[in-house]
């Protein structure tokens, strides 16, 4: 039975609402998302056409994403993108979804950048180049090197890179510093993998669709945090910084395990729902 798009937004958010115990407004955007990717057409045009009829290829096209969803895969996969400071990357289950509270990692190493002089910046496991692209869009100037040890996670970098028509970044294959060896940057970032092998939020949200490589990080989280942090001094120019995202609950050890690697002027950063959520320190 064909319906209208109101029934539609009325009937299915109720329905998103339920099976995923989400909040009513979210559920809301979500449908809104959905209608917008199958009629490729702006949300306004969603609002102000709401007695309109999705034909009968729109409507099962529509169904069979929102079947997805309501088994829990992420908006960011079904649509194949996600918006992520300001820019809009491709993402597919090869890579992590971009989260706002990673946008704080951008942040603070743009705050790091001198506005004079070349500045080499290492984005280490840059997924779908995010991190390092948002960086070389802010700051055209600065030469952005993204490397990752998925093959198929470097392919969405690469054509994300494309897409937004941005020439100072380049990815690189590697497993974090191996094809790096001699060279020197100015600041290294990134951000790693750092839930504990079966910790219970593995097995819920969005969580439970991303590759687990991106995710899970020995027993305790920080097996890439210590590599990281113990290689990174090799790796950076003398007053260059390290800055690295991680747990809720993590940021005393990622503060100490950067102190014991020589960083001093080491900090942690609250994102902003008030979490510790960024740290790094500067080698000497």
């Amino acid at each position: 039975m064909l319906r209208t798009l109101q029934e539609i937004l009325l009937q299915d958010a109720a329905r998103l609402t339920e099976a995923l115990a989400i909040n009513p407004s979210s559920a809301r955007i979500e449908i809104q998302c959905l209608l917008q990717h199958v009629l490729n057409v702006p949300r306004a045009w969603l609002l102000a056409h709401s007695e309109y009829y999705p034909n009968e290829s729109e409507q099962t096209r529509y169904h069979e994403m929102l079947q997805r969803r309501l088994r829990s895969e992420p908006v960011a996969y079904l649509l194949g993108e996600r918006e992520f400071f300001g820019l809009m990357f491709k993402v597919t289950p090869a890579t992590l979804i971009p989260r706002p509270e990673t946008e704080l990692l951008v942040e603070l190493v743009l705050s790091r950048i001198s506005p004079h002089g070349l500045c080499r910046v290492l984005d280490l496991g840059t997924g779908s180049g995010a991190v390092a692209l948002a960086l070389a869009h802010a700051r055209p100037d600065v030469e952005v090197l993204g490397c990752d040890a998925s093959i198929t996670a470097l392919a969405v970098a690469q054509a994300n890179a494309r897409q937004l028509a941005i020439a100072n970044a380049a990815f690189i294959h590697s497993d974090w510093f191996e094809a790096f060896t001699a060279q020197k940057f100015n600041i290294i970032v990134s951000n790693p993998p750092y839930i504990a092998a079966g910790d219970p939020h593995l097995a819920r949200g969005d969580v439970r669709f991303e590759p687990i490589s991106a995710l899970v990080s020995g027993d305790d989280g920080l097996h890439a945090i210590r590599h990281i942090a113990a290689h990174a001094p090799d790796y950076l120019e003398p007053g260059g910084w390290l800055l690295l995202e991680h747990g809720y609950d993590q940021a005393a050890q990622v503060r100490e395990l950067l102190r014991q690697a020589g960083f001093d002027v080491v900090f942690s950063a609250f994102d902003l729902a008030g979490i510790e959520r960024v740290s790094g320190g500067r080698i000497t």
